[in-house]
């Protein structure tokens, strides 16, 4: 198997010169004459309603080519089909059915669970201690999900032993690109997802479509985004509660940490009817400016002191419990308005690992900002502190 797909691969390489007006858009008359040659156009693409981060164009026969950021691109070739020629040399190929997935993106290993298709992950770089996924946690006690060392760092033996049919790794593999060629080398086709570029959370959970399309299993993916996304079918037309909310957490070292205002968690508070307080104003920030940064305490006071709702990110340090626990951390917090209104809720510990678990967070919100959740303590993905 393993030799099949260098013999693809390496054929791929060779007749990109044919240039196939398919996938390379150049047409020539060495085109014209050039075997099992024809004019191919898309047949189609996959709808998207909110991810931008990739894209799919279908053509006849099965095939599907996929777009990732501004250049990556992939070939999908169904089972039992050729590689087209004159595949441009930039264009990965890959061969369905594709098994023993190496998924070093954690994020994506929870679309394959809502797909119902662990079974088609045989590894990860995500140790066991480091998966708070039940499901995960279980195929990887029972060796089903082999853990095959750090993304940067894999035991390409085993990868190579186990037939590993594709590698997904995070853009964290950018930083190692040797380890990426590394795979390439050992005819190991690498995809590198960008669902953690989507500034809107629901984009990153549309990925499962991709997922989909890869396993075979398109209608079921779209069967499960659609029904993730109608949750919020009233909440997304609603109307502002005009209520504000800081997310944060408090470093070792003091600093506190937030989101800056283009995040997909600064995002889903919108999404949920409220207002993220921290403006780019306030962190000195491009509005579209995506993931965390660090600010001083005493800046943190001015700008979130008046804030309706605090949600505290245990991801870094553990989940707290009591508001007692959260003062531990900083006195000046008992002077905010949503401390001293028992208004402040920390997030569980499955939060950013749970991709499909967008709809849930941004319901739980809602509930928070609409006072649905004023008499329960608990929520899917977020508990009030005593």
């Amino acid at each position: 198997m393993m030799q099949h797909r260098k013999q693809r691969r390496l054929a791929a390489v060779l007749l990109f010169f044919f240039c196939l007006p398919l996938l390379s858009g150049c047409g020539s008359a060495a085109s014209d004459s050039a075997n099992n040659r024809a004019d191919r156009k898309p047949t189609g693409s996959m709808h998207l309603e909110y991810a931008s981060q990739f894209q799919v164009e279908y053509y006849a026969g099965g095939y599907s080519l996929i777009t990732i950021g501004d250049s990556d691109r992939y070939l999908l070739v169904p089972e039992n089909g050729t590689v087209p020629d004159g595949v441009d040399s930039d264009i990965t190929i890959l061969q369905q059915p594709l098994e023993n997935l190496y998924v070093a993106a954690s994020s994506a290993m929870d679309l394959f669970s809502g797909l119902q298709s662990l079974d088609s992950v045989r590894m990860t770089s995500t140790k066991l201690a480091d998966w708070c996924l039940p499901e995960v946690q279980q195929a990887i006690q029972q060796e089903k999900i082999l853990y095959v060392g750090k993304y940067n760092t894999p035991d390409y033996e085993t990868v190579l032993s186990e037939n590993c049919g594709l590698a997904i790794e995070s853009t964290m593999i950018y930083h190692n690109p040797e380890t990426q060629e590394q795979l390439e080398s050992l005819g190991i086709p690498v995809m590198v997802e960008r669902s953690s570029y989507e500034s809107h959370p629901l984009g990153r959970m549309e990925w499962i479509k991709l997922y989909g399309l890869l396993l075979g299993k398109v209608d079921e993916a779209e069967a499960f985004f659609d029904e993730k996304v109608s949750q919020l079918d009233n909440i997304l037309t609603g109307d502002s509660t005009g209520k504000t909310v800081a997310f944060f957490y408090i470093s070792s070292s003091g600093y506190v940490n937030v989101r800056k205002p283009g995040d997909y968690i600064s995002k889903m508070i919108e999404l949920a009817g409220g207002t993220y307080i921290l403006s780019a104003e306030d962190l000195n920030v491009d509005e579209n400016a995506l993931s965390t940064m660090n600010m001083q305490m005493e800046a943190f006071y001015d700008a979130a002191r008046d804030a309706d709702y605090l949600i505290y990110n245990s991801t870094i340090d553990g989940e707290l419990d009591t508001i007692e626990q959260l003062l531990q951390k900083s006195e000046l917090l008992a002077d905010f308005k949503a401390v001293q209104q028992h208004n402040v809720w920390c997030t569980e510990q499955n939060m950013f690992q749970q991709t499909t678990g967008a709809a849930d967070m941004v319901s739980d919100l809602h509930a928070i900002l609409t006072g649905e959740a004023d008499a329960v303590d608990q929520l899917t993905f977020l508990h009030r502190l005593k």
